[in-house]
């Protein structure tokens, strides 16, 4: 078990070029100091610095609040509000060849990198429960491959073909944190967003860092693969809808609220169940439009979009069409049905199959989906689908109705905020998400 607070490495950015700088003195190998506007790129294999090439590179600090800017790092990548900004961060700089580019890593200790994630994932002035219950899975989310317990290795992404019908072709895949390598974490939104000290904090996030330090969440003595999104429509998915198959019984069902909402059958995996769910807007903590509390878990870009518990997306025949040939790489020709054959116990879809004049493919995971159905990412994959003006058979517009935001696994942020402004502790918000999970300290 980890017991003392472990230093990580987060890759930042990946360029052929990658410029930064140096707000205090920093060196290489205790040497030669730098300091100010600096630049390295990729040449010949190697890392290219001020007239050398390296094998990799490394700049640190004496310093103890030393920090550097790494200049237009992207983030919400392929999502629709991808952009770039300058971020601050503290620790060293680390730069590594990969491929034909270099990546920028920066390695910070655990409470460090939390003081920023917290910040970055939502509003730092959150209240102060749903500061110290994101503290907590952030922190057993990021140490959970650490551990010294031998945990069953994910896969990465998966594509098979489980149909046994050589008429109808499968493609399910699924996105890990494995696909990392050369380091721990990224700093988007595959991993945990992480911006380094660019967001505000406040010093509300500096005491629940502090108040949890080295608290996780914990099941069967073994850290918590804690999972969070921002909205999970009322009900959460299981772990195994969305990645391997593998069962967490941590990452249950969960209803989001005190009790079941009367008028619904939630075994939503149930077709015609998940119709009455996605089409109503059922009470749960995360039901809300409160801007105040919304504020609490959504950045500035965040709120670019206005509606998580329920959403519509509709599409005429030729957007959707030529949307699923660039995203999937496949010419269905025209779309003529969009069917779930398969949904999770939030109503998300795990495999759809998408019926077209040329071809007919079976897709899932619940994220793969989502890629091919939006230009960045669907809200989720718990969606129904209206068919409208048809012609020949062919629908000339598909109007998908949806529910949440994200996987739906774990913690609920929306959800959490909710219950923080109304008076539960961060220990109650957690065991709500996490069942029969518990709290302990390990450093």
């Amino acid at each position: 078990m980890i017991q003392k607070e472990p230093i990580i490495q987060v890759g930042i950015l990946t360029s052929p070029e990658i410029k930064f700088v140096l707000n205090e003195a920093y060196s290489i190998d205790n040497k030669k100091t730098y300091f100010g506007h600096q630049k390295v790129s990729f040449l010949n294999g190697k890392v290219s610095f001020a007239g050398e090439l390296y094998d990799e590179l490394i700049f640190s600090s004496e310093q103890k609040e030393a920090s550097f800017d790494l200049i237009d790092v992207v983030i919400g990548i392929s999502f629709h509000w991808e952009r770039k900004e300058n971020q601050r961060f503290v620790g060293e700089l680390k730069i590594i060849v990969e491929g034909n580019q270099i990546t920028a890593i920066n390695c910070v200790r655990v409470e460090d990198y939390l003081t920023s994630v917290i910040s970055s994932e939502m509003s730092a002035n959150a209240s102060e429960e749903l500061l110290k219950a994101h503290a907590v899975i952030s922190r057993s989310w990021l140490l959970f491959p650490m551990q010294e317990q031998k945990v069953k290795p994910k896969v990465k992404s998966q594509n098979t073909d489980d149909s046994q019908l050589p008429t109808t072709n499968h493609i399910i895949k699924w996105y890990e944190r494995d696909t990392h390598v050369n380091f721990d974490v990224c700093a988007d939104d595959h991993c945990q967003r992480y911006q380094g000290i660019t967001r505000a904090t406040t010093a509300a996030v500096v005491q629940a860092i502090e108040a949890t330090r080295g608290e996780v969440l914990m099941y069967e003595n073994e850290i918590c693969d804690a999972r969070f999104s921002k909205s999970c429509g009322g009900v959460t998915e299981t772990f195994e809808n969305c990645w391997a198959p593998e069962n967490f019984p941590y990452l249950s069902k969960i209803i989001d609220n005190l009790s079941a909402p009367e008028g619904y059958e939630l075994d939503l995996t149930i077709e015609t169940n998940a119709e009455s769910w996605i089409r109503y807007s059922p009470e749960a903590f995360c039901n809300t439009t409160d801007a105040k509390i919304l504020s609490q878990v959504l950045n500035n870009y965040d709120q670019e979009t206005t509606d998580f518990y329920r959403w519509k997306v509709t599409y005429t025949q030729a957007e959707i069409s030529e949307l699923l040939v660039r995203k999937s790489g496949i010419d269905f020709g025209k779309i003529v049905d969009l069917i779930p054959l398969k949904r999770g116990e939030s109503a998300r879809i795990v495999k759809l199959k998408i019926v077209g004049t040329k071809q007919t493919i079976i897709v899932g995971k619940e994220l793969e989906i989502r890629k091919w159905l939006s230009e960045s990412h669907l809200y989720s994959s718990a969606f129904v689908m209206d068919k409208l003006d048809i012609e020949n058979s062919i629908p000339q517009q598909f109007c998908l109705t949806g529910a949440g935001w994200g996987h739906g696994v774990g913690l609920c942020q929306i959800g959490a905020a909710v219950m923080g402004e109304k008076g539960y502790k961060y220990n109650e918000i957690l065991l709500h998400y996490f069942k029969d999970a518990e709290l302990k300290r390990i450093y």
